[in-house]
């Protein structure tokens, strides 16, 4: 009688057991997510993870953020060193080089290898624009994944603009140079006419507006960059320009630099009374046009102005921003689940919205095409009748009713990069030790400015110098 009650237990136990084995096995693959990211951008990802969580049960993608670019990398080389990576982190564009040179991470075409869709998500690379699939495609293949794309704009103060009586944005140097006369001789003018951050990245589109490269070997993109180039004619006409901005009391610069030039900008642009122009990132668009409406100003976005002496003039501008990579070494369902979020996150309906959200320009042709059907950059006149946005002329124009009740705004920068032409100079720089060559630059240029009769030529030509030794530093321990 024992034997049996004994033998029912173990029939019991192995019934339980036999039950739980499928909840075991459809225990969601756990995929963390890094970015640099805070507040409403982290706050938009977060719900997207949950939204494809839903999606997808048999995943549980967890979203991390609140760093800077900076912060995040240090996290990054932690977390690499202890075996610890998530699945998916964010470098921002200048990080290409040293995040595919570290090993850690698996491009997204060879994780697809001859696969078209994951988990009926497809890849459709073809349906990225093409100055971002250009920058992210090296060695022929797609190597991470296009999130955050942004172009260099200015942000006017249309008010002040107006007052000084001048309806059309500048566009060149030249053009700036005579508006900043004109508001700067008004009474009651602002404190300067234009800012910028002391960031190296508007250093290299003013170079790529010229065509001319930052590094050797077309940039990086032939073979790998082994010298820097940027005392060029090209380079020099950039600093002496915004020396002689600086000297005439036109341009605000807040002396600080690199990631920490950003706040003065902000600072001085926004309250609408201290600068009536701020060269900036469009990933801020959202933020600058709404916050000119707070505070009772209207803000138009307009290219970046060129130096319009240049050879061959306008050729166009390279992007900025980041991408998302895949970590290497992930079980094979984290790596699908990995792919297919990071496919599912840059889709036409989730690219479209985090560009209204942010400013950061569709990565994708289809989103463009969705925003466009769906109105959102549809112009209003001032009778409130639609007027389908067709090109930034109007803006450029500085006509009055461009902004009226609309979002132009946010088609500046997805514009001036597809209207740029395809040269190694717009399609960026690809190479080492780039953040701390940035750094080198932005220092030349703080020299520049606040030296006076300063020697541009000899403060750039000893830039180049120091960034060469740092590159060739580089390639000596990292090269393949």
């Amino acid at each position: 009688m024992l034997n049996r009650k004994a033998m029912a237990l173990v029939m019991a136990l192995v019934m339980v057991l036999l039950m739980a084995v499928p909840a075991f096995a459809q225990e969601p693959a756990q995929i963390a997510v890094w970015v640099a990211f805070g507040t409403a951008r982290l706050d938009w990802t977060t719900q997207k993870a949950a939204q494809f969580n839903a999606a997808f049960p048999q995943y549980n993608v967890v979203v991390e953020g609140g760093l800077t670019y900076e912060g995040l990398d240090q996290k990054i080389k932690l977390a690499a060193e202890q075996g610890t990576l998530p699945g998916i982190v964010q470098y921002n564009e200048v990080s290409t080089t040293l995040a595919r040179d570290s090993g850690n991470f698996k491009s997204i075409a060879d994780a697809l290898g001859d696969r078209t869709e994951v988990n009926g998500i497809p890849a459709n690379f073809d349906d990225f624009v093409a100055p971002v699939k250009n920058y992210y495609t090296l060695d022929g293949k797609f190597t991470s994944m296009p999130w955050n794309a942004s172009s260099a704009v200015m942000f006017s103060n249309m008010n002040m603009l107006k007052a000084a009586g001048i309806e059309t944005i500048p566009a060149t140097w030249a053009e700036m140079e005579a508006a900043c006369e004109t508001i700067m001789g008004q009474d009651g003018h602002p404190t300067y006419c234009f800012t910028w951050p002391n960031h190296g990245w508007f250093f290299e589109q003013w170079l790529a507006q010229q065509n001319a490269s930052m590094a050797n070997n077309d940039n990086g993109r032939s073979a790998r960059a082994n010298e820097v180039a940027f005392n060029s004619d090209a380079g020099y006409a950039t600093l002496s320009w915004l020396k002689s901005m600086y000297d005439k009391g036109y341009l605000y610069y807040g002396g600080k630099k690199d990631g920490d030039s950003w706040d003065y900008v902000d600072q001085s642009f926004l309250p609408g009374t201290e600068v009536a122009m701020a060269i900036y990132s469009s990933s801020d668009t959202a933020y600058y046009t709404n916050t000119g409406k707070t505070n009772g100003f209207d803000v138009a976005a307009s290219r970046l102005p060129y130096n319009q002496d240049a050879a061959g003039g306008w050729t166009g501008n390279i992007i900025g921003g980041g991408s998302l990579w895949l970590v290497n070494g992930l079980t094979q369902k984290q790596e699908d689940g990995a792919l297919t979020f990071l496919m599912w996150l840059t889709n036409t309906e989730n690219a479209a919205e985090w560009h209204q959200i942010t400013g950061y320009f569709p990565v994708r042709q289809s989103s463009i095409d969705l925003l466009s059907t769906d109105g959102w950059y549809d112009v209003l006149d001032a009778a409130g009748t639609s007027q389908v946005w067709k090109d930034d002329a109007a803006v450029q124009a500085g006509k009055g009713t461009s902004w009226f009740g609309a979002n132009p705004n946010f088609i500046v920068a997805a514009q001036q990069v597809a209207d740029s032409q395809s040269t190694p100079a717009t399609q960026g720089a690809v190479m080492g030790a780039f953040p701390d060559i940035r750094s080198i630059v932005t220092a030349a240029t703080d020299t520049v400015l606040l030296t006076p009769d300063a020697d541009v030529k000899a403060i750039l030509d000893q830039a180049v110098a120091d960034a060469t030794k740092l590159l060739q530093e580089y390639e000596t321990l990292n090269a393949p």
